[in-house]
C-alpha cells in the first residue's frame, strides 16, 4: 500500500511527530512559508489541482517534481521553462543538481555537466549526482 511518499527518493522514515518536536515542525512550516512568500517556489496547476512544483535559489534550480501520473507529458518542461525565464532575467546561467536518471532530460534542454559528485552518506552508501549548467545565450548576445 502506498504511503503517498514512495515517488520521492528519501532516506528516512515517516512517523507521527512527538510533542517535544513542535518547535522543529514549526520551523519547517515557517521556513517553507517564507520561501514561498519570496517567490522561490512555484506550482503547476492542471484542472485546479497542483500536479508539479519547482523552486530556485538565485540562479540554482533546487527542486522540480511532477506527480508520477503526469510525468512524460511535458509538464516538467513547462516548470523548467518558467524557472529558466525568471533566472535568465538576472543571471548568465542556470545551475542544478541532477540525479543520474534525470541527466538525459536536462541534456535535452541544453544543460552540460560541469561536475560529477559522489557524496558519502554513511553505512557504505553514497549519493551520486551531476552539477549541470546552461548558459543564457540571449544575454550573451545582448552585451
Amino acid at each position: 500500500m502506498s504511503n503517498g511518499f514512495d515517488y520521492f527518493d528519501i532516506q528516512g522514515s515517516f512517523r507521527n511527530a512527538r510533542p517535544d518536536e513542535a518547535e522543529k515542525v514549526y520551523y519547517v512550516v515557517q521556513h517553507t512559508k517564507a520561501v514561498i512568500s519570496q517567490g522561490r517556489i512555484g506550482v503547476l496547476v492542471k484542472d485546479s489541482e497542483i500536479i508539479g512544483t519547482g523552486s530556485r535559489t538565485g540562479n540554482h534550480i533546487t527542486r522540480v517534481y511532477v506527480l508520477p501520473e503526469y510525468q512524460g507529458l511535458g509538464f516538467g518542461s513547462m516548470i523548467m521553462d518558467e524557472l529558466e525565464k525568471k533566472i535568465f532575467k538576472d543571471y548568465d546561467y542556470c545551475e542544478l543538481d541532477a540525479s543520474l536518471p534525470a541527466c538525459v532530460f536536462y541534456e535535452k534542454r541544453g544543460y552540460k555537466t560541469v561536475k560529477h559528485v559522489k557524496y558519502d552518506i554513511g553505512n557504505g552508501k553514497c549519493m551520486i549526482y551531476e552539477i549541470m549548467r546552461k548558459g543564457n545565450d540571449s544575454k550573451r548576445y545582448q552585451r
